[in-house]
């Protein structure tokens, strides 16, 4: 990349070009965002975000990436922007209700925004709201049992969201709840068998939702779990071979992770 950064995020664009934003390097956050072309393998600059940012998160809805919240010089942001492919430009949206870093946010199915968690200003949040790409606005909705922070959020095949873990003011957590985008509801489902935040979970082709890793109780995690919606039962498999936490997880076309 043109600029060393961490804490950023990663969003493939409709043609297949990835979009690299903000970050922080040397305790500094970074506005920077750039795209990498994989038919040339070669980075380019973009436009600036508004706003420097890291432990922010990014979606590509509607045409555009949508930037939500984050962390700046010892501020916790609630701004959110979004860019645009086609003229490289970053343009401010309607503001979270909630200032937040390391929270979620996943696609539903009618392409609204669900934001789940992260730490706010007064500490680990529960609370939950959804962005409309069509009016641009956030509303708030039903709040999670539990808050949480560095969890991760899945939608299953039937358009529900799987919550998983996280960290709460208690420790590291195994609980997993279910968001129902049409009575906007929230409801818990059986626990993982490890507690673990800065994990990462894929949904495979199949439609269970596969747990890799993260940080437990003791120490970073190699344990791997997949849970089974259709029974809603978590099951432990073959762990990996390195233990490891805020790392990635990607699914290939083959179907392997």
């Amino acid at each position: 990349m043109n600029h060393a950064r961490q804490q950023h995020t990663a969003s493939v664009l409709t043609h297949g070009t990835v979009l690299v934003t903000g970050g922080r390097y040397s305790g500094a956050s970074l506005n920077s965002a750039e795209l990498y072309d994989p038919t040339t393998g070669t980075w380019t600059i973009t436009g600036g975000m508004n706003n420097a940012r890291h432990s922010h998160v990014s979606v590509f809805t509607n045409g555009k990436v949508l930037v939500t919240g984050g962390y700046v010089n010892n501020d916790i942001l609630n701004s959110v922007e979004l860019y645009d492919p086609s003229t490289g430009t970053w343009t401010t949206t309607d503001s979270m209700k909630n200032a937040r870093f390391s929270h979620s946010a996943s696609i539903l199915i009618n392409g609204n925004v669900l934001v789940t968690g992260g730490s706010g200003s007064s500490g680990f949040l529960n609370s939950v709201e959804l962005y409309d790409p069509s009016t641009k606005t956030w509303t708030t909705t039903a709040t999670m049992k539990n808050a949480r922070f560095s969890h991760s959020a899945s939608i299953l095949i039937n358009g529900n969201v799987l919550v998983t873990g996280g960290s709460s003011g208690s420790g590291f957590l195994n609980s997993a709840e279910l968001y129902d985008p049409s009575n906007e509801t929230w409801t818990t489902t059986v626990s993982m068998n490890h507690a673990r935040a800065s994990h990462r979970a894929s949904l495979l082709p199949d439609g269970n939702v596969l747990v890799t890793g993260g940080i437990g109780v003791i120490d970073f995690l190699d344990s791997v779990e997949l849970y089974d919606p259709s029974t809603e039962t978590w099951t432990t498999i073959a762990s990996m071979n390195i233990l490891r936490a805020i790392h990635t997880a990607s699914l290939s076309t083959n179907g392997k992770v």
